[in-house]
């Protein structure tokens, strides 16, 4: 942990809800808080200070350093004990904020920004940070439920652990229940051998969900232990994981997903799953990448 948490502006609203969420964050973990802002327009070779026409507290650059101080300002009125430092730097948001995450423990950011298409329920920079970060990713969306748990998406797969260590965590941070959530359906479970071998392959009725309620324990174990004050609730869905998880966001005041699970495709950065989240879900979502894939 680098004792840093990372959130990016860009002067929208959605912008600044992820600017309170990153101090909360930053406050919970006793980091600091770095406000970043992706200059684009000098690598365009636009003019940056004011037009002779216009006043003199005009240009692009007095608008990004306005931007910036409003969101500093934000920041510090939501956790006036958290060391806020602030950067303005040259470049496109995707690759600024991604090589931001290098240094990160956690990097924030608004389900949508400035550049937003009508329509578009979560934007291009969200997306790609999710499957790109070098360190968890929050992404905040609707107003979350301030007394509800912290839910986790649990697929049982080896990519998935890293998200399973950072949900114990942030339910021990926010002091909030942990509710384990695992959807499974006839199509995704998989078959377990019958216990004799000279039977055909095929299992007596519960089987199926006896299996996926042992993979959800084997999923946790050893967590538990580790963080011991962290109420957690099993719970197995027989139905579609993402329906599962967008109903269960309802109530939750943020929602813990892997980057990909076991139905993923061979070199797929983010699964269906979890880009369903970003658009559908009613709280933030945290999107963690498989350790190897991190810093």
């Amino acid at each position: 942990m680098s004792g840093l948490v990372v959130v990016g502006v860009d002067g929208s609203a959605s912008g600044l809800a992820a600017v309170e969420a990153a101090a909360r964050e930053a406050q919970a973990r006793g980091a600091g808080l770095r406000v970043v802002y992706a200059f684009i327009w000098p690598t365009m070779h636009v003019a940056l200070g004011p037009s002779s026409l216009g006043p003199p507290e005009g240009g692009l650059q007095k608008m990004a350093d306005r931007l910036v101080a409003e969101a500093v300002e934000r920041a510090r009125a939501t956790a006036p004990e958290v060391d806020v430092s602030h950067a303005v730097v040259t470049g496109e948001p995707l690759t600024v904020l991604e090589s931001q995450s290098r240094a990160a423990e956690l990097v924030v950011v608004g389900s949508r920004g400035m550049g937003g298409f009508v329509g578009v329920l979560v934007g291009s920079t969200a997306i790609y940070l999710a499957a790109h970060s070098r360190c968890p990713v929050l992404v905040v969306r609707e107003q979350p439920s301030a007394d509800g748990p912290v839910v986790l998406g649990v697929d049982g797969s080896a990519a998935g652990e890293a998200a399973v260590e950072f949900a114990f965590a942030e339910a021990e941070l926010r002091k909030a229940p942990l509710v384990a959530l695992h959807a499974w359906t006839t199509w995704n479970a998989p078959l377990p051998a019958p216990q004799d071998a000279s039977v055909p392959y095929a299992n007596p009725p519960g089987a199926l969900a006896a299996e996926e309620e042992r993979l959800l324990s084997e999923a946790l174990a050893g967590h538990r232990a580790r963080y011991p004050g962290v109420v957690v609730e099993h719970r197995v869905v027989h139905g579609r994981t993402r329906e599962a998880l967008i109903e269960a966001s309802r109530s939750a005041q943020l929602l813990v997903v892997g980057a990909r699970g076991r139905g993923g495709f061979a070199g797929l950065l983010l699964g269906s799953v979890s880009q369903a989240l970003l658009h559908h879900a009613h709280c933030p979502v945290a999107v963690v990448r498989a350790a190897d894939a991190r810093h």
